[in-house]
Parts: C-alpha cells; sequence; structure tokens
C-alpha cells in the first residue's frame, strides 16, 4: 500500500506551530480528527500518548511516526507534519524532530499498519528524501515530493 493513498491531504501540515511533545500530538491529533468524519481528536491524542508512554516513537535523524489504533476505524489513515524549528519528542539521539508521520490503524487490521511502518521506515532512511521533506513549502509540494519517492520505490 502506498502512502499517498492513506494519507489524508487536509490533515498534512508544512508548519506546525507545535514546541513540545504533547503540543506536536495534540496538533497532529486535532488536524486530523477534523478532517475524517466521526474521528475523536481528544481520543486519539490519549491513545497517542500512552503510546508514548511505553517508548518514544521518535526514530532518529529528525524524524517521529507516533501512532495508534481506534477499534471503529475503518482504514488505516495517516497524516504529515514539518517543524522548522523542531521538537524535543524524546528522540534516541537526542536531536530535535521535524518530520512527523501519523499513522491511525483500525482495532482489527491485521498487518497492514506494520508493513507500511517498514515501508515509511525504509522511506525516511534516504537523507535526501528527509531533506527534501524538510524543503516543502506546500502540502502539494509535499504531495510531489512523497509521489516522486514512492515511484523510486
Amino acid at each position: 500500500m502506498k502512502l499517498n493513498e492513506i494519507l489524508v491531504r487536509e490533515a498534512c501540515v508544512v508548519d506546525m506551530k507545535a514546541r513540545t511533545k504533547k503540543e506536536a500530538l495534540r496538533e497532529l491529533s486535532e488536524v486530523l480528527a477534523g478532517s475524517v468524519k466521526g474521528l475523536d481528536g481528544a481520543g486519539l491524542l490519549d491513545m497517542l500518548l500512552e503510546r508514548e508512554k511505553l517508548g518514544t516513537t521518535a526514530m532518529g535523524d529528525g524524524i517521529a511516526i507516533p501512532h495508534a489504533r481506534i477499534e471503529a476505524l475503518e482504514r488505516l489513515l495517516a497524516s504529515f507534519g514539518r517543524s522548522r524549528q523542531g521538537v524535543d519528542f524524546d528522540s534516541v539521539d537526542g536531536k530535535p524532530t521535524h518530520l512527523f508521520f501519523l499513522l491511525v490503524a483500525p482495532g482489527r487490521e491485521g498487518s497492514a499498519h506494520l508493513l507500511t511502518l517498514a515501508r515509511l521506515s525504509r522511506m525516511l532512511s534516504s537523507p535526501e528524501f528527509r531533506s527534501k521533506l524538510l524543503d516543502v513549502e506546500s502540502n502539494d509540494d509535499f504531495f510531489r515530493v512523497l509521489e516522486e519517492e514512492e515511484s523510486r520505490q
């Protein structure tokens, strides 16, 4: 499954305002919930915060992939956020996090979200791709960069 098939275009934020981990999760949760009918932003935020208690979803290299499962969800959803200033997200390398991919999977869903996590991790291992994501100026620009990278995969 390609990322552009699960990303909610209206829920991508190329200029996040968040300064803290909780603010970043709130911003991503609210924008996704505001774009998906029936999705509870406060409930999603609570799930993401609980998940972060198990261990950070920041991978290093300025990347975080927060994720949660919601029983009532019908399909895998994702959103993107880019923070120019960076957010202290308890990253494994201690550096600020700039690129966020939020994944929300149906509770009954099998392995699709794991395959998506693996695909996303592979793509984000490219310094060139990360650099292009850091430079996007609009949602259209973000989707163009994403589609170019996915065509190479």
